[in-house]
Order: structure tokens, then C-alpha cells, then sequence
């Protein structure tokens, strides 16, 4: 009795249609790169799961506090964004980056999914840059199609983490693999913590237990153990996603993502996509939250690192996420998948310290649907004009090809 020890590629070509945790887990992080003209670069990370928003940057707001008993009772971090609201302790690490001016926020964005927030449609839908889901033979990534559109650009250098590349970078260019050589090491815990997670869907509880059946054929097994302390922690063990199946390497797998993105960009590559999982807090929310951020706090300063100061200066982030989460908090002291959301930007290429966008009304009137924190912009709006400030993209050819359907409008000045 032990381990489970499943590969991604192992554990998706059974069949099983994995469900929420799955989809916010750390083992779905391709990375992709492709090489443009110029000396600008672009790097759009996607924060798989849901990031919360309102936690992330707290407003000082009573009624959040009533709605947010726990989350929201927190001592203040004192790193004070704009009007009032906090930046989440456990994002420090990016202390030095905001007062540098190579940090900044956009609230109340969404993509135009609305309604069914299931992770893997949300992140479809925010990959593909559509306004409607993509389907057989249109699926294609809102980024191959900037890079389609850019004279001289070409997906010369491209990897994937996994199995497969990510829908933000499929296309018409070619897209080759590259690993980290990155395990998925699932113990006994863990597979309790997905089996409470799934309990409440019989068919992906049914499909869950087949996986496991099938991942521990030739010896594994799972022990149970019912302790929610434990539980969480080794959630959080699951969000660090060690190098090595034996848990051996010293790097986490985010971290050796983000240095040889750098490595890349330094290099010929001018555009780099990822992903970053864990995101998705249903339960005990003030301590899910702190490793996936410490996660995107590290591949921040790492991309910043690695690229060195004159490279750093001529490159914008995007921190991207399939939608936000619910105002008030469950009854399991999390926050449920959600509408209106966060886009976090970085980067000595953006105009840093600055908050942009607009939060809407807390209370439930102003909610969307009465549960969610209402969108006021469309994210891909902010995602177009960091690319036309970058490479100066047609308007024509974002609005139409990149990011069909989507109105462009005034600059919001992301740039400096």
C-alpha cells in the first residue's frame, strides 16, 4: 500500500474525463514559444482554476466583510494598491515589483463565457479568443493567429508541456513538445481530496474510481485518510508539482517552466505562452490560495531573472484566467466558480502601479446573477491592446481575425 504514480499522458489516454481539481492541477502547464520580429516580447501565462480576484487585491469594503466572514477578516498586508484595496500577503514577493512600476491589475474582466462555468469550457473559450465555443476544425488560439497576422513571425520554436499544446498557441504553425520530465504523484491524500471534491457527480465519481483502479494496477493502492488538515496540505503538495516522480529535484516544475521560457525569449523567441494550475479554492480558501500564488510570485521573478534587465524592459506578462469566483464565501470557507475575474500584468515593458478597469457594486443587486461579481469589460479587450501596443497590430486584424467579435475601443494605455 502506497503511491499512485500517474504521467499525464498515462493518466488522460485512459479515458477519463477529469473534473474540477484536474483542471486547475498543476500537471496540465504546456508552454509554447514562437519567434516575431522586433525586440518586443509578449508572455501570456494561463492561471488554470479560477483566480479570485477580490482576494488577490481585497478591497476595503464592509459588505465584502460580511459576505467574507473568514476570508475577508484578515489583518491588512499593508501593501496598499490603490483606494484602499490589498495586495494578498502571500503575493509579497511582487512587493518590489509594483513599487518598481513593473506591475499592475485589471478587475472586472471576463471573457463572454457566461452561465455554466465549467473550467475546461471557461479555458477553451479564453485560449480560443472566440466569443463562442470553439468547435472540430476552427479550433484554433487567439495567439497563433496574432502570430499568422505578423509579417515575418514565425511558431519556429515550439514546445508543449504534456501531451498536447495549448489551444491558445494551435493553429496553423507546428508545434513540437519539450518536458521537464515532470511526474504527477498522486498519495493517498490526494486521492481521498479528489474523491470528496468529485462525490456530489456520480459519473465522475465512477470515472475517477476506473482511473484509480487502472493507475494502480501492478501494485499501487489507496490508503484512506479522512483528516481535512491533511487533506489541504496535501493539496498544497499536489500544487507544487516536484520535478522528479520520486520527489527528488530541488526545482518545482513552475519554476523550471519560467527559466527556460526565459532562456527562449532571451534567445530568438519573442512570444511565450504557459500555464499555472491550483487556482480553483472551493474549500479552506486562506490557505489553498498561498501556493499558487507563491507559484505565480515565483515564475514572475524568474521571467524577470532570467531575462536580465535590458530584455525585462522590453517584455509585458499576461496573467490570464477562465473566469473569478463567487463574492461570498461557502460554507467550506472558499469561494465557488465565478464571473467577473482578474488579469494581472507585469513586466518593465507595461505602465506599472496602476489599477485598471472597474469594479462593480457588491452588493446583490449589482452581482451577476446575484452571486458573482458582475463583469464590466471584456478581457480580450486588454489582451488586444497589450499585443497592438507591442507589435502594433492592424485594429482591423484584432477585432476580426485575433479576437473575432471583440470592440477594441480607447486605449486604456497598458504600455509605457
Amino acid at each position: 500500500m502506497g503511491k499512485i504514480v500517474m504521467d499525464r499522458r498515462g493518466f488522460l489516454g485512459r479515458g477519463l474525463a477529469v473534473g474540477c481539481s484536474l483542471a486547475a492541477s498543476p500537471v496540465m502547464t504546456p508552454v509554447s514559444f514562437a519567434s516575431t520580429g522586433g525586440e518586443n516580447r509578449l508572455v501570456v501565462i494561463i492561471l488554470r482554476g479560477g483566480l479570485d480576484g477580490l482576494d488577490l487585491l481585497q478591497p476595503d469594503d464592509a459588505g465584502l466583510r460580511l459576505l467574507r466572514p473568514t476570508l475577508a477578516a484578515r489583518a491588512p498586508s499593508g501593501m496598499e494598491v490603490s483606494g484602499g484595496m490589498m495586495l494578498h500577503a502571500a503575493a509579497k514577493p511582487l512587493w518590489p515589483m509594483w513599487q518598481a512600476g513593473e506591475l499592475a491589475f485589471v478587475q472586472g474582466v471576463s471573457t463572454p463565457y457566461r452561465n455554466k462555468r465549467s473550467h475546461f469550457d471557461g479555458q477553451d473559450l479564453l485560449e480560443a479568443g472566440t466569443a463562442q465555443m470553439p468547435t472540430g476544425a476552427t479550433r484554433d488560439g487567439w495567439l497563433n493567429r496574432m502570430l499568422q497576422n505578423m509579417p515575418g513571425s514565425q511558431m519556429t520554436t515550439a514546445y508543449a508541456v504534456g501531451a498536447d499544446p495549448m489551444l491558445l498557441s494551435q493553429g496553423a504553425a507546428e508545434v513540437e513538445t519539450w518536458s521537464p520530465d515532470v511526474g504527477f504523484v498522486l498519495s493517498s491524500q490526494g486521492a481521498r481530496l479528489l474523491e470528496m471534491t468529485m462525490e456530489r457527480d456520480p459519473a465522475m465519481a465512477l470515472a475517477m474510481q476506473k482511473a484509480m483502479t487502472l493507475a494502480g494496477e501492478g501494485g499501487g493502492g489507496v490508503l484512506e485518510m479522512a483528516d481535512s488538515g491533511m487533506m489541504m496540505d496535501e493539496l498544497e503538495t499536489m500544487m507544487d508539482a516536484q520535478m522528479s516522480p520520486q520527489g527528488r529535484g530541488k526545482a518545482k516544475a513552475h519554476l523550471r517552466v519560467a527559466e527556460f521560457a526565459a532562456e527562449q525569449l532571451r534567445d530568438t523567441a519573442r512570444v511565450a505562452c504557459f500555464s499555472i494550475g491550483g487556482w480553483d479554492t472551493h474549500a479552506a480558501q486562506a490557505r489553498t490560495l498561498k501556493a499558487p500564488l507563491k507559484n505565480l510570485s515565483d515564475s514572475l521573478l524568474a521571467l524577470k531573472v532570467g531575462l536580465g534587465e535590458t530584455v525585462w524592459g522590453r517584455t509585458t506578462v499576461l496573467a490570464m484566467t477562465e473566469f473569478g469566483r463567487t463574492v461570498a464565501e461557502n460554507g467550506t470557507k472558499g469561494t465557488d466558480h465565478g464571473t467577473g475575474g482578474m488579469m494581472v500584468m507585469a513586466g518593465g515593458a507595461i505602465r506599472g502601479q496602476a489599477v485598471h478597469g472597474r469594479l462593480a457594486g457588491l452588493e446583490e443587486v449589482d452581482l451577476f446573477q446575484g452571486r458573482d461579481l458582475m463583469p464590466t469589460d471584456d478581457v480580450r479587450r486588454y489582451a488586444a491592446w497589450a499585443i497592438r501596443e507591442s507589435f502594433g497590430l492592424d485594429r482591423a486584424a484584432l477585432e476580426t481575425v485575433v479576437f473575432p467579435g471583440m470592440q477594441l475601443g480607447d486605449a486604456p494605455g497598458l504600455l509605457a
